[in-house]
């Protein structure tokens, strides 16, 4: 499975920006498709993530702003990101979850600064 991620950018202070990840090769049976993110200095931290049934699970941190959202047709996963703070400051990477298997996108930069 690979994953493209894309959408990061330079925002300012309650701005909004939505990423895009589209899941190719071998992508029967994708269970979770999500976002994880890492700012400097820190562990890379779950933001939001949701199973091929519908369940989302997200970080307290992004509730009320953040909304995740697939398209199972499509393999591709969104997040939506509004009311943007700097601490959102990080690169953000899809995941996604098949047989038990965790696979990584190559991160996209979200720069919130004025």
């Amino acid at each position: 499975v690979q994953l493209q991620a894309s959408g990061g950018g330079l925002v300012q202070p309650g701005g909004s920006l939505r990423l895009s990840c589209v899941a190719s090769g071998s992508t029967f049976r994708l269970n979770v498709m999500g976002w994880y993110r890492q700012a400097p200095g820190k562990q890379r931290e779950l933001v939001a993530v949701m199973a091929s049934g519908g369940i989302t699970n997200y970080a307290n941190s992004v509730k009320g702003r953040f909304t995740i959202s697939r398209e199972n047709a499509k393999n591709t996963v969104y997040l939506q990101m509004n009311s943007l703070k700097s601490d959102d400051t990080a690169v953000y990477y899809c995941n996604a979850i098949q047989d038990a298997r965790a696979y990584w996108g190559q991160g996209t930069q979200v720069t919130v600064s004025s």
